[in-house]
């Protein structure tokens, strides 16, 4: 009998907890801001998410470029790109669960053209090109392709800050743009 009260007790409490984790309108709140963004969203929240994560992907690939010992990129570069693959690894991850969450894929439509919509990212055979220099020559070509690249990312960022609906997408989208300026300011001193 006693560990039934106990049992029983043991659930009223559990039901007053979680109760206490939800809204007025009984729907859960979401204080933990790595989650996946809420569910409102529409088609620019989308087509956002599905370009910048080839962007960002692209952005951390330059990054390990630089980082290649071969390279003999300077220490500010080096810096630089450790900065850049540490803040946008993480966006990775949030935009691909946020897209998931919303029963999207994660990847862009193969059939449209986005090419035009993704400013700033290098083709292959620069990216070939900027892997092949070295020293002074490598910090310079990367330094423009960055700043080239962040160009872009900022543009993108602001076309969802102001008709994309999701809050979460359109934080991350002006963190995006203040902390690429930040980037580019920096760059563009190094040159």
């Amino acid at each position: 009998m006693r560990s039934r009260i106990l049992n029983i007790s043991i659930c009223a409490i559990a039901f007053v907890a979680l109760s206490a984790c939800s809204s007025s309108d009984g729907s859960p709140i979401n204080s933990d801001t790595s989650a996946p963004a809420e569910s409102t969203f529409n088609d620019d929240d989308v087509m956002f998410a599905q370009m910048m994560i080839p962007h960002h992907e692209q952005a951390i690939e330059m990054a390990d470029i630089a980082l290649d010992p071969t390279i003999g990129a300077s220490d500010a570069v080096r810096e630089l790109a450790t900065e850049i693959k540490s803040a946008q690894d993480p966006e990775i991850s949030f935009m691909k669960e946020t897209l998931t969450s919303w029963g999207k894929s994660t990847e862009m439509d193969a059939s449209m053209d986005h090419s035009e919509m993704m400013d700033g990212m290098l083709s292959l055979d620069e990216l070939s090109a900027l892997g092949a220099l070295r020293g002074t020559a490598f910090d310079t070509a990367w330094l423009e392709g960055m700043i080239r690249h962040h160009e872009g990312a900022i543009s993108m960022a602001e076309d969802l800050v102001e008709s994309g609906v999701n809050p979460e997408l359109i934080n991350l989208g002006r963190e995006i743009i203040k902390t690429q300026q930040a980037e580019i300011d920096a760059m563009k001193a190094l040159l």
